[in-house]
């Protein structure tokens, strides 16, 4: 067992709902954080509060002691591109170009099991040093990118959760799943994808996420098979992208006219259920809300890529209003940053001004909760990760609040807990992070 004193920063335990839309943050200014393993010999918190109220109950425990700093859950990435961290900040007029002159060329290089293995550990390094411990990820529709994130991610103990991108058309020939003999891509795909979730699911900290890019380069018959996976293996996750851009709903419309809406296109393959996400949901109307409420899933929020993309802004105030669960996501590279506190300060932006009532104010605490506890619940991993309560998982972040010049002058003026955070969010991006810890297995 280990204790750190410093400033904890923690949320309370969630009432019934799937969002929240004033979750409870609490603060600690002198407190005491204990880890120690559980009866399965990984690290969970064992105690959080006061240190005034805890030092006697463990007089022989070592403490560290962090003076000035603040000791937060990790952050947790809901939506998150691996193989694009080098399409970063690549010009384009709107999603679809940007796909087709950067994105979809730096894809084809993750063939090559030794570039997917140096990206996987430039793109885990890069999360731990902002500050994210569980991450929800595309990888390629190559299986040894899939292979290579799960490895370097088992070796640094992150939560990680990833599965083949699952694309049989419409993309350049040599990124389409590719067949085998008499084996067609489409049925290649499914079978890697069932391949990979008996080979990774569950073991250590990973998961598997059932994961078509989006409707449009998928076939039925892929779509389909995803599908009847996702019934077989109940526990897996299931992402991919829906209503971001207006091009792309169009799109889908056509190539599916049947269904009632894009969204409803997955709901009408067995793709919608609790623990599956989508990614932007931002051109829904109420009867796609209602789906997302009544399904289970979860939408994955990514302003920095919005508005960069310039595809729209997320409704807060419809997601609420219909009740449907949410959190937040970098979408790195069309995001623009690994940063939690980039990401945070955009969704304030699009709450500001993006609205059906503009003028939503969402307030620090809500913004924080969203990259962390909110994120955790969207996964179903509410109480294991994204929170600082007895029995979560020890993944914690440690902040300096001082890492900047400037940072140090307007935290020193804040007199409450909201003038606090929203001077990081606003103010912070990577310095913030001193330290990220990660639960280890004992």
């Amino acid at each position: 067992m280990k204790a750190y004193r410093a400033s904890l920063l923690w949320f309370a335990p969630h009432s019934a709902g799937p969002h929240a839309a004033s979750p409870q943050a609490l603060f600690e200014e002198d407190g005491l954080l204990v880890v120690g393993p559980n009866a399965q010999g990984v690290q969970v918190v064992q105690a959080i509060g006061a240190w005034r109220a805890l030092k006697d109950s463990y007089p022989q425990l070592v403490v560290e002691h962090l003076p000035g700093r603040i000791i937060a859950p990790g952050f947790i990435d809901l939506h998150i591109h691996y193989p694009q961290t080098n399409v970063i900040g690549s010009p384009a007029p709107g999603l679809l170009p940007w796909l087709e002159n950067y994105t979809f060329p730096e894809e084809k290089r993750f063939a090559a099991p030794e570039y997917s293995a140096q990206a996987a550990a430039f793109f885990i390094a890069e999360l731990l040093r902002n500050g994210v411990t569980t991450a929800l990820t595309f990888a390629t529709s190559h299986t040894e990118s899939v292979n290579a994130l799960f490895t370097e991610a088992q070796a640094q103990r992150l939560r990680l959760i990833t599965g083949l991108c699952l694309m049989d058309r419409h993309a350049p020939a040599d990124l389409l799943n590719q067949g085998q003999g008499a084996v067609s891509g489409t049925e290649q795909s499914l079978r890697d994808t069932e391949a990979l979730i008996q080979r990774w699911h569950g073991k250590d900290r990973l998961g598997y996420a059932i994961t078509p890019r989006f409707a449009p380069t998928s076939t039925d018959a892929q779509l389909r098979g995803a599908g009847e996976l996702a019934r077989q293996y109940a526990d897996v996750w299931i992402q991919s992208h829906v209503a971001e851009n207006k091009d792309e709903i169009t799109w889908a419309r056509e190539l599916f006219p049947a269904s009632r809406s894009y969204l409803a296109t997955y709901d009408d393959f067995g793709l919608m259920r609790k623990r599956a996400i989508y990614a932007h949901c931002i051109h829904f109307d109420d009867a796609d809300r209602a789906l997302m409420r009544d399904t289970g899933a979860v939408a994955a929020i990514s302003p920095t890529s919005n508005l960069f993309l310039g595809s729209g802004f997320f409704d807060y105030e419809g997601a609420d209003r219909i009740g449907f669960g949410y959190g937040l996501a970098s979408d790195v590279g069309g995001g623009t940053s690994f940063s939690p506190f980039h990401t945070m300060l955009a969704a304030y932006y699009v709450g500001r001004e993006g609205q059906t009532k503009p003028g939503l104010s969402l307030s620090p605490q809500h913004l924080w909760w969203q990259h962390t506890a909110g994120g955790a619940r969207a996964l179903g991993l509410d109480g294991v990760v994204g929170n600082l309560l007895p029995g979560c998982e020890a993944d914690f972040v440690i902040i300096n609040p001082k890492a900047t010049p400037l940072l140090a002058r307007k935290t020193a003026l804040a007199s409450n807990l909201d003038e606090l955070l929203f001077s990081l969010i606003v103010l912070g991006d990577d310095r913030l992070i001193e330290r990220t810890v990660i639960s280890q297995a004992i």
